[in-house]
C-alpha cells in the first residue's frame, strides 16, 4: 500500500503542510514512518479520511446561485473506491472538495492497479466545457 510524505497529503487534500502536522498531532489523521524515518499517511487511511473531510466540507460557490458553468481540467487527488463487476469498473477519486467519478474497463481499472489509497489524476476533457459563475459575482 502506497504512503504519502505531509506535503503530498496537503496537496491532495486542498490543505496546507501545517494543516495535516496539527490533525496528525491531535490524532485525526493517524500517521506512521516511512522508510527514511519520516512522518507519511498510509494511502488507505488518506483515502478514508479525504472522503470524510469533503462530505463535512461546505463550499461557498455550493451554496450560491449558479449562473454559468464550465468544466475542465486535471484534478489530482486519491482513489477512495473501485466497484468492479464483470465488465466496468466506477472509480471515485477525491482530489481535494472535489469528487471525480470515472467509469471505465475492469481491465483497464485493473492494468491501472486502482484500489483505495493509490494516487490517481482525474483529467476532464470535453466537447463542451461549462463555465459555472456564482450569481453574487455578476
Amino acid at each position: 500500500m502506497p504512503s504519502f510524505r505531509i506535503s503530498e497529503a496537503a496537496g491532495l487534500l486542498g490543505v496546507s503542510d501545517d494543516t495535516v502536522r496539527r490533525w496528525a498531532d491531535i490524532g485525526r489523521l493517524p500517521t506512521v514512518r516511512d522508510e527514511s524515518g519520516r512522518q507519511a499517511i498510509e494511502g488507505s487511511v488518506l483515502a478514508q479520511f479525504a472522503t470524510e473531510l469533503a462530505e463535512g466540507a461546505e463550499s461557498p460557490a455550493g451554496r450560491a446561485v449558479i449562473v454559468g458553468e464550465s468544466a475542465r481540467n486535471r484534478f489530482p487527488g486519491i482513489v477512495t473506491r473501485v466497484q468492479r463487476d464483470g465488465v466496468m469498473a466506477q472509480v471515485e477519486i477525491q482530489a481535494g472538495p472535489h469528487r471525480i467519478v470515472s467509469l471505465m474497463s475492469r481491465e483497464a481499472a485493473d492494468e491501472l492497479g486502482l484500489e483505495p489509497g493509490v494516487l490517481a489524476v482525474g483529467a476532464v476533457k470535453a466537447t463542451n466545457v461549462v463555465v459555472e459563475v456564482p450569481q453574487q459575482h455578476r
